[in-house]
């Protein structure tokens, strides 16, 4: 049975001067959340599944603000990161890049509603939602001066998503990276055509060698525990793994995915989201015949 996607702010901690992570603890679509503060403002990083996650989100952002001005941003368009910016309207600021502000735009109704189709607590849980609505959207670089502490805000290309994005914090080297790097599972690839093929393994392997070369001390993980920068490297070579031993094999796709996930599953039999390796596989292969069409 699915956990309910409950965001618990009662086990947020302090990971750096007046940087707060709430804790996924393990429980599936509920993402790691950041709140981070300056001298003048608090930045919100991803708002958890629906309203009411949201709405303590906001209280506890609230408090920990003091009076200072609120900012929201999301890591990428997916429910659990995004869809309870509405309790945010009026309150915060929500600035996104403009690749994620089109995620929303064109794909958003179509995963509010494959959301809500899983049922149950999910379905419970995205009540009254709407598709979120930036205030404010940037190019692929936005500096945010929370006063004494700057934010970088970069948006990264195609990798998880069309529209990611990562949120630095570099006097205290905290770096939040959404989906694009978990730790204790295999990567989520959203690989659904027709409707959405913007998952790009050849791509996020690039994001993940950029990542690693800005070396944070701490990286906060999409889902799963916050660590250091071998989490970056354990999602790349993981990555590196699925493409390789895709793109070496031929023959038909299914044989290729049965026999990469066996294979992947023996090397990390410990890791969670074994189900995302065969949409990781027929990423590949897609991506494979393009490549050798291109060269």
């Amino acid at each position: 049975m699915t956990q309910d996607p409950l965001v618990r702010v009662a086990d947020a901690s302090e990971v750096a001067p007046d940087l707060l992570v709430i804790p996924n603890n393990q429980v599936d679509l509920v993402p790691n959340i950041g709140i981070i503060g300056g001298t003048e403002a608090v930045l919100v990083v991803d708002t958890g599944i629906g309203i009411a996650n949201a709405e303590q989100v906001l209280a506890l952002a609230t408090e920990v603000a003091h009076g200072r001005r609120l900012y929201l941003t999301t890591t990428h368009f997916h429910p659990e990161h995004a869809f309870g910016a509405q309790v945010f309207a009026g309150q915060a600021t929500y600035l996104v890049n403009r690749a994620q502000a089109d995620d929303l735009e064109t794909k958003g109704s179509g995963y509010l509603e494959m959301f809500r189709g899983f049922g149950g607590s999910i379905a419970e849980r995205l009540e009254g939602v709407q598709v979120p609505v930036p205030d404010e959207v940037y190019g692929d670089v936005h500096d945010l001066d929370l006063g004494g502490r700057i934010v970088e805000l970069r948006s990264t290309g195609r990798g998880h998503t069309k529209g990611d994005q990562v949120i630095q914090v570099p006097d205290a080297g905290v770096l939040f990276t959404g989906d694009l790097a978990e730790t204790g599972q295999f990567a989520i690839f959203p690989w659904f055509p027709p409707y959405d093929v913007d998952v790009s393994g050849v791509g996020w392997l690039a994001v993940m060698d950029r990542l690693i070369t800005s070396a944070p001390k701490i990286v906060v993980p999409g889902h799963g525990r916050v660590g250091g920068p071998e989490v970056l490297a354990d999602v790349r070579d993981c990555l590196r793994e699925l493409r390789d031993e895709t793109w070496r094999r031929r023959g038909a796709e299914a044989e290729i995915v049965a026999e990469v996930k066996e294979l992947l599953i023996e090397r990390h039999p410990e890791w969670a989201g074994r189900e995302w390796i065969e949409r990781g596989v027929s990423c590949l292969c897609t991506e494979s015949g393009a490549v050798q069409a291109d060269g």
